[in-house]
């Protein structure tokens, strides 16, 4: 792994931990809870978020997966220091500075963590590109912040198998945000998995979402099963 004091890209390892709140989520793929109540949802890689905490305690059925949850929990200090190095590459709107991101943070941390202890069977470990699910068990599943983001570490092929196991356990629609790389690029191969998507029986659509944290980060790609 590159070492992050000679990159501005924070560092896969230390990040993959990282949690974010129920509200970011519904931001950054454009949900509402009409949507979301009476489907079988897979958050999927889930980190540290806090989005199958309080969507299960709302009342929704989520799953959450993660290769983090064959650990015990990272100390969010080490994210928040890499954080602060690679400030330049974030929009503050949202958080306003690092601090207002650390309680952000915190706050899904902590929420996610009291609900794995309470709830282990929600929090399933895995790691991609293979899930341990039945073929179409979820209705929905959310990627966030996984797929396309680790471009110059995780190949064209690597994002090809891990989407055709998301769609064997799906039965309607997947989302992936964002769509681009660490260092605010769109994917590269993006067109290309998307024409492969399409031969392969999905629509595709590319969807503007009300959240933008890390700049030009502020689109979806939305797939549907056929």
């Amino acid at each position: 792994m590159r070492n992050v004091e000679q990159s501005t890209k924070l560092d896969l390892e230390r990040i993959v931990f990282i949690g974010r709140t129920f509200e970011e989520y519904m931001d950054m793929f454009s949900l509402s809870m009409e949507e979301l109540k009476g489907k079988k949802i897979l958050d999927c890689p889930a980190g540290a978020c806090s989005f199958t905490a309080l969507g299960n305690k709302l009342g929704l059925d989520v799953t959450a997966c993660d290769i983090a949850y064959y650990h015990s929990v990272e100390d969010l200090e080490h994210a928040m220091e890499h954080m602060e190095k690679a400030k330049n590459n974030y929009i503050w709107d949202y958080f306003e500075d690092i601090e207002g991101l650390r309680k952000h943070r915190l706050s899904a941390l902590k929420d996610c963590v009291n609900d794995m202890r309470e709830s282990n069977g929600r929090y399933v470990p895995v790691t991609l590109p293979s899930l341990p699910f039945k073929d179409a068990e979820f209705d929905v599943i959310l990627s966030a912040h996984f797929l396309f983001m680790y471009a110059d570490r995780l190949d064209d092929q690597f994002h090809i198998t891990t989407l055709n196991e998301l769609l064997r356990v799906l039965k309607e629609e997947i989302r992936i945000f964002p769509l681009v790389d660490l260092e605010g690029k769109r994917y590269t191969h993006l067109d290309h998995l998307v024409s492969y998507l399409i031969e392969n029986g999905c629509t595709v659509e590319e969807v503007k979402v009300p959240y933008e944290f890390q700049k030009n980060a502020h689109s979806m790609l939305k797939i549907k099963k056929r």
